[in-house]
């Protein structure tokens, strides 16, 4: 809705006193004069509007369907470059937590999941008591974006920190979720829960400032992992595997994190000088 009233502001200023005088020179001119948007976005805005032009032709406001006019925005396949944290800064974040209360207990084996696991935001939120399999050290759930099964190994550090949580942090609930919200009635966190807070809280704790502006989440842990994986020249398909990924082409996209061996490919300046002197 945000961004059709975005384009509906657009067509005032044209002078579009109604939209059946809507024509397709206005839908390019729009797309045209979003300049500062990234490319992620004006593709998002551009099927939005073409929904909202196809509604308005089925309903008859439109004498026909403008939908095919918006521009093709296209994008390159991974173009991003994930937002990884260095080592160390790991480490800092996982130190800071305090372990003496039952937030800390809870959100330190939330950050251990992400950290050490790989797992997706929606899966740390969707664990149930029913996916630790204790007698086989192992975690065994559904994807929740894929609905792919996957089994990862209930490492020693994960395991302690879940029986610590366990015994002295998750409140006596019913239910069999494994994170609850910290206070009264402990429901389940929520699907949409984003747990961004739980990173930032700890972040400041922890007084950790990046060089440079990136992402700071959950999933940010779990880009971090992948690199770390890769450094350890760990086979691609053993890292799709942590990770879940459905297609190896996936895991690909963070060789490009993985600045130390991407040194290794690079070229060296004064080779090429010399082949052109040459």
């Amino acid at each position: 809705m945000h961004n059709i009233a975005v384009f509906l502001d657009f067509l005032r200023t044209r002078g579009l006193a109604s939209l059946d005088t809507l024509k397709a020179e206005d839908l390019g001119a729009f797309i045209r004069s979003r300049t500062t948007w990234k490319p992620r976005t004006i593709s998002h805005v551009s099927c939005d509007l073409r929904l909202f032009l196809q509604f308005l032709f089925m309903r008859d406001i439109l004498p026909r369907d403008l939908s095919t006019a918006i521009p093709t925005v296209r994008q390159a396949s991974n173009a991003k470059v994930p937002s990884v944290w260095e080592p160390e800064l790991v480490e800092r974040l996982l130190a800071a937590v305090d372990r003496s209360s039952p937030k800390g207990k809870r959100d330190y084996a939330i950050l251990l999941f992400a950290a050490r696991l790989g797992l997706r935001l929606g899966d740390i939120k969707g664990l149930t008591l029913d996916h630790l399999h204790w007698s086989t050290s192992t975690i065994e759930i559904v994807q929740h974006k894929t609905q792919e099964p996957l089994v990862l190994p209930l490492i020693q550090e994960v395991g302690t920190a879940l029986i610590d949580y366990l015994r002295a942090g998750r409140p006596p609930v019913a239910h069999r979720h494994l994170f609850t919200n910290l206070t009264p009635p402990f429901e389940p966190i929520c699907q949409n829960a984003r747990l961004h807070r739980v990173v930032v809280y700890w972040r400041e704790v922890a007084g950790i400032k990046f060089k440079t502006p990136q992402r700071q989440g959950l999933h940010s842990l779990r880009h971090t992992l992948a690199t770390r994986l890769l450094g350890a020249q760990t086979p691609f398909p053993v890292i799709s595997a942590v990770l879940g990924h459905a297609s190896q082409a996936t895991t690909f996209i963070y060789t490009k994190a993985d600045v130390e061996t991407l040194r290794m490919a690079a070229i060296d300046p004064e080779e090429v000088c010399h082949g052109n002197a040459s």
